[in-house]
């Protein structure tokens, strides 16, 4: 679902594309300054509206990733689960089996209930900081548990699934499953950036082209006139 700042973003750009169309129609708009002529705003339209599918994809992506790492982890507490069930009967000392048992608790305790992929008119790590700590720690404490079973020559498992070959390779589909999280959340803030930096830089973005165009078409037309006022009604929105 798109947010309501979304929208206003989009909104912004289909009305540049109806103001330019109504402003085409009026014989008297030549205006003095390049940056209002119709050439140059098609030329504005079109770079925001290619800003706002760039967006688009890369908080897809993101999105995309998010779910890909929720997949990952999805299975690691049961895993742990599994590898202190067997390091409580092979014989390991108690001192090492409390230091398993401890970063076990740690990687469940580990709140990872922060997983909602970022928000467009959000800044990404402040959105998902929280979860990402909690997903890096998981995977950084699971691949110190794995570090503790290689030195134990008594963790023998007969299960495939908490082998310490299989065990290893997982714990890279975590590391790699939290890092594409990370890449597609830092393409999403720089598309953002760029984004705005097209809707409300502030002499040169589409809300600031917008008021320079309907005070001259008031100042072609008057206050009182239909072609001002047709103009005046197409609404854009500053980023607050």
């Amino acid at each position: 679902m798109s947010s309501t700042s979304e929208v206003g973003h989009a909104k912004n750009v289909a009305n540049l594309q109806k103001i330019i169309q109504q402003i085409s129609t009026y014989s008297l708009y030549n205006p003095p300054i390049a940056d209002i002529t119709v050439a140059s705003l098609q030329t504005l339209y079109t770079d925001a509206n290619a800003k706002l599918t760039e967006v688009g994809e890369k908080r897809s992506a993101n999105k995309n990733a998010v779910v890909a790492r929720q997949t990952a982890f999805k299975n690691l507490s049961s895993t742990c689960t599994s590898i202190i069930n067997l390091l409580e009967i092979v014989g390991i000392p108690k001192g090492t089996l409390d230091q398993a048992r401890s970063l076990v608790q740690t990687i469940q305790g580990s709140s990872g209930k922060s997983n909602t992929p970022v928000e467009d008119g959000k800044e990404a790590p402040k959105t998902s900081s929280t979860s990402r700590q909690s997903f890096t720690s998981k995977a950084e404490n699971f691949g110190l548990l794995l570090q503790m079973l290689s030195t134990l020559p008594a963790y023998t498992p007969n299960e495939n699934s908490i082998k310490l070959q299989n065990l290893s390779s997982y714990h890279e589909s975590l590391k790699s499953a939290t890092l594409l999280v990370d890449q597609t959340e830092s393409e999403l803030n720089t598309k953002i950036i760029e984004r705005d930096r097209i809707l409300y830089a502030e002499e040169t973005g589409v809300y600031a082209i917008s008021l320079k165009i309907k005070k001259y078409v008031k100042s072609l037309y008057g206050v009182t006139s239909p072609e001002y006022t047709t103009v005046s009604a197409i609404e854009f929105t500053n980023r607050k």
